[in-house]
């Protein structure tokens, strides 16, 4: 919700830092085109190491792990760009690709149309793509506000009154969707599994049965940890103990 505010405080402030036209990135960029997947690597990273990131280097970064054979770090990466642009069909695509040289093929729940149609919703934007778009209506509500003041000829005073009305529903609608995804993004961790293959446990001592193995390359949602043990769900929705568990969290810009 911080991030949510933030946007919203300071809606007429634009970023554009201008990646494409950075020379790091051009030179990644024409690494990986060189076959030089290594370098690539280093230069992507060190845009990353300036506090920069997109979908677009997320994505870049991804295709260069999965050239190198890197699953994990594939995986990751895509999951990062899904993140930015959850929509971009070559995204989706080639995170695909990469899911499919992880070992655990995790079958995902079932889920009611009524929850398919919410998270399409709220998928539709990034929550900085809210953001952004309540930025927007907000600008446009005060525009056909100030026509709806301004203009004395009754049919179009009656016009823009309705856009108004519009336009504060779609806000109200917008910063719903956005709080929404602020708080999921703030209760739910998600990451990937770094480990090559791991035992889980039915409880947090060696003792416990083991009920499954994951490998590198798997999505977990993490939601316990106690001392070395950490409590994780598949998307499957089994669940159950790791210890020692290399789980590189999807939160934050790295």
């Amino acid at each position: 919700m911080r991030k949510l505010l933030i946007f919203i405080s300071v809606f007429c402030f634009i970023t554009a830092w201008g990646q494409g036209k950075d020379s790091t990135f051009e030179n990644a960029n024409a690494a990986y085109n060189a076959g030089q997947f290594e370098n690539a690597v280093i230069l992507y990273k060190k845009i990353l190491d300036n506090g920069q990131h997109s979908a677009e280097l997320y994505f870049n970064l991804a295709n260069t792990y999965y050239r190198l054979n890197q699953v994990g770090e594939s995986i990751f990466y895509f999951e990062k760009a899904k993140q930015l642009n959850p929509n971009d069909q070559d995204i989706l695509v080639n995170s695909a690709f990469a899911q499919n040289m992880a070992i655990d093929a995790v079958e995902v729940l079932p889920k009611s149309q009524i929850t398919q149609w919410k998270e399409k919703t709220i998928g539709l934007l990034s929550q900085e793509g809210w953001a952004y778009f309540a930025v927007f209506l907000i600008w446009l509500l005060v525009l056909f506000w100030g026509i709806y003041l301004w203009n004395k000829v009754p049919i179009v005073k009656r016009t823009f009154f309705l856009l108004t009305i519009v336009s504060a529903l779609l806000l109200m609608g917008s910063l719903s969707i956005a709080f929404i995804k602020s708080s999921n993004a703030e209760e739910t961790t998600y990451g990937i599994l770094f480990n090559q293959k791991i035992e889980v446990w039915a409880e947090p001592n060696s003792r416990a049965e083991v009920l499954f193995l994951l490998h590198e390359g798997t999505k977990v949602q993490m939601l316990d940890q106690l001392q070395e043990w950490q409590k994780i769900r598949i998307a499957n929705g089994s669940e159950g103990w790791i210890k020692n568990g290399k789980v590189r969290s999807l939160k934050g810009f790295k």
